[in-house]
This record gives structure tokens, sequence and C-alpha cells, in this order.
């Protein structure tokens, strides 16, 4: 397989950790991979903060978000090192749209679990166990509660630029059993972005609950620049 940078961007109530059983494989394959750290206050610091991974590697670089990740991939993948993006259980908005507006006529169990402060909303133990990885042991999901990033509650109303999708091959993983993203919802957007489409039986981290199927997509990606 030829080799290409992976640039990984998590979402909401996630860090970086939550592709660690799928980055081990690519870092076995030779790929060079660096896992986002967004700091979840703002598209614009998201999208920076991704810019600045994406300008440090040379090469074709194939980039890939979870959830919110999948708006900022959709806003920092008109980097003309990407080559092609990948969505997993993500969100993928055309231009002027908002998280807000896409999820509205779409409700989810798992946002019926959140805690708020100061702006800044984190998802109760409950709805990380239950909703947001129901398919994830107990003692993994007790760890990611633990090591959530409290997102700014104005990511929802944040509006999308120009989407990268409208120019870069992408490839999209519909979770089936997603309580956070509705499936349906998800269909709807892989399919008009003309998306290489896989539905997985999985909660809403199928990186976590089935990491094998999310490679292989990803090596598809890959083959593909």
């Amino acid at each position: 397989m030829k080799k290409a940078n992976i640039v990984f961007v998590h979402g909401l109530w996630a860090d970086g950790s939550c592709w660690n059983d799928v980055i081990p494989s690519l870092l076995a394959e030779g790929h060079d991979v660096i896992s986002v750290q967004n700091p979840l206050s703002t598209l614009a610091d998201d999208v920076a903060a991704t810019n600045r991974t994406l300008d440090k590697l040379e090469g074709p670089i194939i980039l890939i978000g979870h959830s919110w990740g999948g708006v900022v991939i959709t806003a920092a993948g008109v980097h003309p090192k990407v080559r092609a993006l990948v969505y997993v259980a993500a969100m993928a908005p055309d231009k002027d749209e908002t998280l807000g507006g896409l999820t509205e006529h779409y409700p989810t169990a798992a946002l019926q679990h959140l805690d708020i402060a100061d702006g800044y909303i984190r998802l109760t133990k409950e709805g990380i166990q239950k909703y947001f990885a129901s398919d994830v042991p107990e003692k993994q999901t007790a760890l990611m509660y633990t090591t959530q990033g409290p997102a700014n509650a104005a990511l929802f109303g944040e509006k999308m630029g120009t989407p990268a999708w409208k120019e870069k091959p992408s490839w999209y993983i519909v979770a089936s059993k997603d309580d956070a993203i509705s499936p349906e919802l998800e269909r709807i957007m892989a399919k008009r972005i003309n998306a290489k489409i896989t539905e997985l039986d999985t909660s809403h981290v199928p990186m976590i609950s089935k990491p094998e199927e999310v490679l292989k997509v990803i090596r598809e990606a890959i083959a593909s620049v």
C-alpha cells in the first residue's frame, strides 16, 4: 500500500485518544499519523489546530473526522495537501449550514444527557455509556467520560464556509445504531456529498467498537491517492 499521511480529527465529548484503536495498525503500515487535539472552542480554533498539523506534514494527506470533526474536516479539507476525506459517523455540512440546524429535525437520545456550565457542554456518564458508546465495554466508557473535551455550546451555531467535499473525494461510515447523530441524517449527508458509503452496525463510535472495519475504509481512501 502507498504510504500517506493520516490526520485524525475528533468530535465533541472526546479527545484525540478516541482513534487509539486504529492508529497502531496505520503506524505499522508505515504511514505518518497525527491525531489533532481540538480546543472545541470555536470552529475557527479547531480548523486552525488542524491546519497547523496539515502544514507541517509533507506529501498527500487523508483527513478523517468523527462527529463534530466532520465539520472541521469539511472546512480544513480545502487545504491543498488534503487528497481525500473520511467521515466517521460525522457531520458533513454544506455552505452556511450549522450543526444545530442540521440536527434540529433529527433529535437523538444522547443530546438529552448534557451537563452545561459556563457555556461549555459535557456529556453525562449515562449519556456516554447508554447512547454515545453503547457497544463499548463499561470500563472503557468510564474512561471516555473522564477524558472528554468540554465543548463550547456556541459550536452548534457556527456556519460552514466553502465545503471541501465539493472538490475532494469522500468516504462515509454510517453508524446504524447511532444515538448521538441520527443514522437517517448520516445517510442523507453521505449521499449528498457523493461519498463512498459503508454502513456499520455500531453506536456513534465505530472506530472504537469496530476498528478493523473502519481501517478497511481508511485503507480504501489511502489507495485512492
